[in-house]
């Protein structure tokens, strides 16, 4: 292997973004191929033999990392954040140790902080575990942002879909500016997202919208999810008339005031089901829910499957315990 050839290592868990191992390795090869020599070489690896599983469902192969490898940079990916692994904990340790540029894509940065190696630092992951990310390492100062590289302190992060913008952040921060430029013609790309956007929602946020009146209506139902105001009631604080705000609404998102509202209110429940530790009756009344069979039915209406079957689908680790649940 060339001196100047870096040892890349991806380090799957079960359920990672297999597009970001795809814009990962798309990226990098690029950067080869535009300077004419292997300046990356990459290896795919896992915790133990056999495939690791990605969210999609594909398999894919890797080699258990040996201590006698020599790495440039590690990168992990991560789907939903799992349990904390002791064995990926001293493995990432030991790569600090060693100098190695780590980072984390999808929510791999979940693995650093669970290791003690992301404190005080900047990271990113996917906003649908944001929220559990936080309270589970308050001391990492997590990122609603697309990616961050911070070269000095040796780490990085990105969300599963920006992983082709921190390789060119990467081109241009090791490579400079003219190779970061090439490297996007390459890749048939205007320009790199910066670090800064913040990640797309299913919903629109109020601050992304432009009309002042539909902004205002849509702060108003997300201030008030636990106790949902009538259509009318928020046509009157926003100061339009019903039909007015239904106007705005189909103009700019296709969908009723209530409509919209329901979706809001569901979607919280889901994150809530997810990440947190209620019950299932304690979510639905968050959510604005006045019985447990509305709640139930409503939400199989909106996201195909019951309460019950979404709290059954994380981790058993995660479960709170047992409080009289409704299905």
């Amino acid at each position: 292997m060339p001196p100047t050839t870096r040892a890349i290592g991806c380090l799957l868990l079960p359920g990672f973004p297999l597009r970001a191992l795809g814009a990962w390795a798309d990226g990098l090869a690029a950067l080869n191929t535009q300077q004419g020599q292997v300046l990356y070489a990459l290896s795919v690896l896992a915790l133990d033999e056999g495939p690791v599983v990605a969210s999609s469902g594909v398999p894919v192969h890797g080699r258990v990392p040996a201590s006698a490898d020599r790495w440039h940079t590690v990168v992990v990916l991560a789907g939903e954040p799992g349990a904390p692994d002791v064995r990926l904990q001293a493995l990432l340790q030991a790569w600090d140790r060693d100098g190695v540029l780590l980072g984390g894509l999808g929510s791999g940065a979940a693995a650093l902080a669970a290791a003690g190696l992301l404190d005080g630092h900047r990271a990113c992951a996917d906003w649908a575990w944001l929220d559990r990310l936080a309270a589970r390492h308050p001391q990492v100062a997590w990122s609603q942002g697309l990616w961050d590289l911070t070269l000095a302190r040796r780490r990085f992060s990105a969300t599963s879909s920006a992983a082709t913008d921190l390789i060119g952040a990467w081109a241009h921060q090791l490579h400079g500016e003219p190779v970061q430029q090439e490297w996007l013609l390459a890749m048939d790309l205007r320009h790199s997202r910066p670090a800064e956007d913040r990640q797309r929602r299913e919903h629109l946020e109020a601050r992304d919208v432009a009309n002042p009146k539909l902004a205002e209506a849509l702060a108003l139902m997300e201030a008030n999810l636990a106790e949902p105001l009538p259509t009318e009631e928020v046509a009157r604080l926003v100061g339009v008339s019903r039909r007015q705000l239904e106007r705005l609404f189909k103009q700019h998102l296709d969908s009723l005031p209530s409509r919209h509202y329901l979706a809001l209110r569901l979607d919280r429940a889901q994150r809530l089901l997810q990440q947190g530790t209620q019950s299932i009756l304690q979510v639905g009344l968050s959510c604005g829910f006045a019985s447990g069979p509305h709640f139930s039915n409503a939400y199989k209406a909106h996201h195909g499957h019951t309460p019950r079957e979404e709290r059954s689908r994380r981790p058993g680790w995660l479960a709170p315990a047992p409080q009289g649940d409704l299905s």
